[in-house]
């Protein structure tokens, strides 16, 4: 089978970013079917291809992948407008291209929601299978966020959304919530499929090269938060909780925070102003060099603004990435994840907008190495029982192929 499938951030292991699209398009291709990924080029991201554009799109074969990629750039840094072009330029290529290539089956992948829109065009214009996969629930979402209020622009994208789901054949949530907003939509159970983040367990393996950057010493306790610096991730609760660490004298305790985003330059210009020298900021990096930093790295962030739709309604990829290298996690929000944390004792789990607790954990962390590194142990095997890719990558291929759950 030929399947066209269409990620707009699409992102190979050498770039910086959530590689599940690579792993699933690999996983097709070692069942012996066809892929064509067609994608934009993303900042931090690789794509591998590097030959230059001709006429706005450059094509090749990547790890026997065959990669189409616009040159429609896109940064998280851009503002709320010109990402919005970029995702219409991106749809509406992807359109003609989803009205041209030939495939048996188209499958298109969020974020954004207009990823939606080709495989909307395959199904009803050409008859084609169309498989639908939901990484956040738009337009929840935004608007809960307040990042878009115009009542025109949110009935639009509910419109887009109902289209995308009752167009689609079958669909994909990452999350439980995700699931349930898609059922509460009024599609049928039976159309759904839930398969969360994986667990790249050999690429966080005992093979990786630790590594710390400048400003952390060898016995400090490191706490890492790995991804975009935006609004959603409410990234100001690690400096409250930096700002109280600064207060009770413990120094000894470094937060880095590793990635680009629109927030990160306030961000930095909040821990100059306050003096907040334990908290350490560093580029992004791909995930052969982020598997070093894990291996050197004491306790993971996951961390997100407190938004009730975020509870049960994201499948974060850094948190898979910390428990697959083995590490405690500490989660600022309710949900399923502070639910799973708990139940596995692989981390902490405190209540949102509390930094006095925040920081209690990250001391409890700092006090007792023994202890942090038993959550860690039991993540990892949360991590292989649960999680792992190849496993989930065969769940996500038998039903998107074969409609198999």
């Amino acid at each position: 089978m030929k399947v066209l499938y269409f990620h707009q951030h699409f992102v190979t292991p050498h770039g910086a970013g959530g590689i599940r699209s690579y792993a699933m398009a690999q996983r097709l291709i070692e069942c012996g079917h066809s892929v064509t990924m067609v994608c934009g080029s993303m900042g931090g991201g690789n794509t591998g291809l590097s030959g230059a554009f001709a006429n706005g799109v450059r094509r090749g074969m990547v790890d026997d992948i065959d990669v189409v990629e616009l040159d429609l750039a896109y940064s998280n840094s851009d503002g709320l407008l010109k990402r919005s072009f970029t995702f219409l330029k991106f749809a509406w290529r992807s359109v003609l291209l989803a009205l041209r290539e030939p495939y048996d089956l188209v499958f298109a992948t969020t974020t954004p929601l207009t990823a939606g829109i080709p495989g909307i065009a395959a199904r009803w214009l050409r008859g084609k299978p169309f498989v639908f996969e939901v990484r956040d629930l738009w337009p929840e979402l935004p608007r809960a966020m307040g990042v878009i209020r115009n009542p025109l622009v949110l009935w639009a994208m509910g419109v887009l959304e109902w289209a995308s789901y009752r167009s689609a054949h079958r669909l994909v949530g990452l999350s439980p919530g995700i699931v349930q907003g898609i059922m509460h939509r009024g599609v049928q159970a039976q159309r759904i499929a839930l398969v969360p983040n994986g667990c790249d367990l050999a690429l966080f393996g005992q093979d990786a090269q630790p590594w710390r950057p400048e400003g952390v010493q060898p016995d400090d306790l490191m706490a890492v938060f790995a991804g975009t610096h935006g609004q959603a991730n409410g990234l100001d609760a690690v400096l409250d909780a930096a700002a109280e660490l600064r207060r009770r004298g413990r120094d000894d305790i470094k937060l880095l925070l590793i990635g680009s985003g629109k927030l990160k330059p306030p961000l930095q210009a909040r821990a100059v102003r306050e003096g907040l020298g334990n908290v350490v900021f560093h580029a992004p990096v791909n995930k052969a060099r982020l598997a070093g930093l894990m291996a050197s790295t004491d306790l993971g962030l996951q961390v997100l603004a407190n938004v009730p739709a975020f509870y049960f309604g994201t499948s974060p990829n850094k948190f898979f990435d910390y428990i697959a290298a083995g590490l405690p996690v500490l989660n600022n929000y309710p949900g399923w994840l502070a639910e799973m944390i708990e139940a596995n004792a692989c981390g902490f789990a405190v209540p949102p907008e509390n930094p006095s607790a925040f920081a209690d954990a990250l001391e409890q962390a700092a006090n007792d190495r023994q202890a942090l590194k038993a959550m860690g142990q039991r993540g990892r095997a949360l991590a292989e029982s649960e999680f792992a890719r190849s496993v989930l990558a065969d769940k996500w291929v038998a039903w998107v192929v074969e409609g198999r759950a």
